[in-house]
């Protein structure tokens, strides 16, 4: 069954469904494939940063974004492995319209994503529409074959987008070269009910030689453990009691859950941080993880993609409607794009190493005393690490017709 659109967008996640959204508002005849049915994939990025707050706000969606459950973190604090607490980040100190950071479900945000897409007469999602293989014409990508419910189809468009994550199955099969970057640690993902109210906050909590991120949620809490890369299946082996007695240390409130955890509960996530050189072919482009696989320190991720999508719809809108796109457009989405990109890599790189070498000691966290009487004594310098990581390089704003 062969079919056409002006953008196809393989992957509904947070860089898909913004392009999607924006590039419809603009006009453009846009199909989202998502391949799954809905959007509850649980262990997700749930950090959602004041730039893409504040885009939601210009999109016209901020009221229904903050209808959802969702926790406000103003401060990111981390905990040593004595218990200490210490303040690392002052998001009230950043002149921005949302100084916080949410956690929120993705799948909720996500749903708010689609819903306003699909109130566009120009906008159509598909979901169980698993990607296949590229359609090309010569050199250029001039579509998708994707699996639906129904059977085999072909999908031709003047750009085809790849956001369908860091195992991009499109950049796989367009052949782009990745450059990766090591890595030294995994995460451990698995969720704990609670019988209390649990800190908010996205940096590491430490206990019994262990790091843990915690998100929390209403009356669970979602934890990640950070162990040495590759070290999963010794671990397993080792038994299940020690991880079972740190995260009842570094959660009381989830102690009893805790005592029950077992491996099957427990996922592996095999954390990568990687990028292409070159995020486009004539008729394609990557976004998002597609284009630059970020580790979940910090919780960029989301927003990086997010402002990814809203630059590329912002930018591509106008070609795609007169019918003049080329190569040279989608090159120049790399250009804006990219630095954003290798500014927070190089950041993350700096933050894996002082990590990995606390999950390789097993000694947990305690970092050295000058450094916490300094942010003690001048509290003012928490506004530098908040803008760091909640607001980073080149935040990206809707453009004037996608604004409601």
């Amino acid at each position: 069954m062969a079919e056409r659109t002006g953008c196809v967008v393989v992957g509904g996640g947070p860089a898909g469904m913004m392009a999607g959204l924006v590039l419809a508002r603009a006009g453009v005849e846009v199909t989202v494939l998502e391949k799954h049915g809905d959007f509850l994939r649980d262990f997700r990025g749930d950090t959602v940063h004041p730039t893409t707050l504040e885009l939601l706000d210009e999109l016209g969606l901020f009221e229904e974004f903050a209808a959802i459950p969702h926790a406000k973190i103003r401060r990111l604090v981390a905990r040593t492995e004595g218990g200490q607490r210490i303040a690392v980040a002052d998001l009230t100190r950043l002149k921005v319209r949302y100084p916080y950071i949410t956690l929120a479900p993705q799948w909720d945000f996500l749903t708010i994503l689609a819903a306003a897409g699909e109130r566009e007469p120009m906008f159509r999602l598909l979901r169980n529409a698993e990607f296949t293989d590229l359609v090309r014409d010569g050199s250029r990508v001039a579509g998708v074959r994707y699996r639906g419910p129904d059977g085999d189809h072909e999908l031709r468009a003047d750009l085809t987008i790849a956001a369908d994550g860091r195992w991009s199955r499109v950049r796989e099969r367009a052949g782009l070269a990745v450059t990766a970057f090591r890595v030294p640690f995994d995460l451990w993902w698995f969720r704990l009910d609670t019988s209390g109210a649990v800190e908010e906050s996205v940096l590491p909590t430490s206990a019994d030689g262990r790091l843990f991120v915690v998100i929390p949620r209403a009356g669970y809490v979602q934890m990640g453990c950070l162990i040495p890369k590759g070290a999963d299946a010794a671990l397993r082996a080792a038994g299940i009691e020690p991880l079972r007695r740190a995260a009842a240390k570094a959660i009381p409130v989830a102690a009893e859950a805790a005592s029950r955890l077992a491996w099957g509960d427990v996922k592996l996530l095999d954390v990568r941080l990687d990028r292409l050189s070159r995020w486009h072919l004539d008729g394609l482009l990557c976004i998002g993880d597609a284009a630059h696989a970020m580790s979940p320190v910090g919780g960029v991720g989301v927003n990086l993609a997010v402002q990814d999508g809203v630059a590329a719809a912002a930018m591509l809108a106008r070609p795609l409607l007169d019918g003049t796109l080329t190569e040279r457009d989608l090159a120049a989405v790399q250009r804006r794009r990219a630095s954003a990109a290798v500014f927070t890599q190089r950041l993350q790189r700096v933050l894996h190493r002082a990590l990995g070498r606390v999950v390789t000691r097993g000694e947990g966290l305690e970092p050295p005393r000058s450094l916490v009487r300094l942010l003690d004594r001048l509290p003012a310098l928490g506004a530098i690490p908040a803008r760091l990581l909640a607001v980073g390089r080149r935040p990206e704003h809707a453009p004037d017709f996608a604004r409601r």
